[in-house]
């Protein structure tokens, strides 16, 4: 089996385990995978991660046009837009998951990180969490804004809308959406108590051994 076919099949089946996860419902949310000549597949518009069929994923060139599959994502160009900025993502996951999302709705100070250190786990996986500003969907300038973003993080938050978030593999892409969806039910959960987020020193000591 060729490396497009297992990529093909890996996108199902991580689609479908987000799916019956509850981290993906309806039509929300896509997901993509990086080829060795910068193409990319990508799931199609309109389609259910749930019930995805290898052969109707798009493989998309690298400058945007559509080689084969159905036609693609709508939100295919902010992929785009993190594959050129950082050259060691080879997957990535955009999902509309709940209490991501709903962190994403709320007002914050800072805007450069936008979930505590909760946990080790999340340091690790996600490191800092930028909230990228609202554009409505579909809109081209979020890509020049998530490109921007990208430069940095490999993963972030857009506004009123979810994640973006890139790995080096799709698995590591799907592990960490899940990780940060956990940390931020987390987030929920804790509000009103008392808690013991994790030092500076603690979260640079994490930084140095697991960089992003």
């Amino acid at each position: 089996m060729d490396t497009e076919t297992k990529l093909r099949e890996a996108l199902c089946e991580y689609g479908r385990i987000l799916y019956d996860r509850g981290l993906a419902h309806g039509s929300a949310g896509n997901l993509s995978a990086r080829l060795a000549d910068n193409s990319m597949l990508v799931t199609p518009t309109n389609s259910c991660l749930g019930r995805l069929a290898p052969e109707r994923i798009s493989r998309i060139a690298a400058d945007g046009t559509r080689l084969s599959g159905d036609a693609p994502s709508k939100e295919t160009f902010f992929h785009l837009a993190v594959y050129q900025e950082r050259p060691t993502a080879n997957a990535i996951v955009h999902l509309h998951c709940t209490h991501s999302v709903a962190v994403s709705c709320l007002c914050h100070a800072d805007a450069a990180n936008v979930l505590p250190p909760i946990t080790a786990y999340h340091v690790m996986r996600i490191g800092k969490l930028p909230l990228v500003p609202y554009f409505r969907p579909g809109d081209r300038k979020l890509a020049a804004a998530v490109r921007e973003v990208a430069k940095d993080h490999h993963a972030m938050l857009l506004a009123n809308h979810g994640p973006i978030v890139a790995g080096n593999s799709l698995a590591d892409a799907v592990y960490a959406s899940e990780e940060l969806e956990e940390t931020a039910r987390l987030f929920f959960l804790l509000q009103g108590h008392t808690t013991r987020f994790l030092s500076l020193e603690q979260v640079r000591e994490l930084e140095a051994a697991f960089p992003s």
